[in-house]
C-alpha cells in the first residue's frame, strides 16, 4: 500500500542519511545541508516503490500565486511536500507554513493524499508528535499524513 510505503521511506530517512555518511576510505557522499538534498535522497528512496515519480509539478494557483510540490506518485493521486528544519524554521513557523500547503493542495486534481516529511535531524521542533497530530486534523477533500523525523 502507497501509504505504508511512504511511511517506511519516512522513517529510515535518517538512519540512511547517517549510513551514507560513513563510507569506505572516507570517500565523498551526499551531505544533507539543505532541503534539496533531502528531496534527492527521498526521491532516490521513492523508486525502490514506485516508477512514475514526478518532480516539481506545477500546482493550481493559490491565493493568487503558483507554487510546485516536491513530488507527485500520478497513478497512486499522491503528492509528497519536503521540508527540512533550519534556523528560523520553529513550530509555529512549521505549522504555518504546512497548513498551508495542505490548503493549497485541497485544489489539485490529482492529489487524494497529501504526506509532509519534515528532516529535523537536529530536532529543532519542540513538539513533533503534537504538530503532526495537529496537522493531520485539517479536513477537506484530501487525506494529511505529516512525518517529523528522525
Amino acid at each position: 500500500n502507497t501509504a505504508e510505503k511512504i511511511e517506511l521511506i519516512c522513517n529510515k530517512f535518517h538512519q540512511v542519511a547517517r549510513q551514507m555518511r560513513s563510507r569506505y576510505n572516507d570517500r565523498p557522499t551526499l551531505e544533507i545541508n539543505d532541503e534539496y538534498d533531502v528531496q534527492d535522497l527521498f526521491h532516490s528512496l521513492l523508486t525502490l516503490y514506485f516508477n512514475d515519480i514526478r518532480r516539481e509539478e506545477s500546482n493550481p494557483s493559490h491565493a493568487g500565486s503558483n507554487s510546485r510540490s516536491d513530488f507527485l506518485l500520478k497513478p497512486e493521486q499522491t503528492i509528497i511536500e519536503i521540508k527540512k528544519t533550519r534556523q528560523g524554521l520553529n513550530d509555529k513557523k512549521l505549522g504555518e507554513e504546512l497548513t498551508l500547503d495542505i490548503q493549497k493542495y485541497q485544489s489539485h486534481p490529482n492529489c487524494k493524499i497529501l504526506v509532509c516529511f519534515v528532516y529535523d535531524p537536529e530536532g529543532k521542533i519542540f513538539n513533533p508528535r503534537g504538530l503532526e497530530r495537529d496537522l493531520e486534523q485539517i479536513t477537506g477533500k484530501i487525506a494529511v499524513k505529516v512525518f517529523i523525523r528522525p
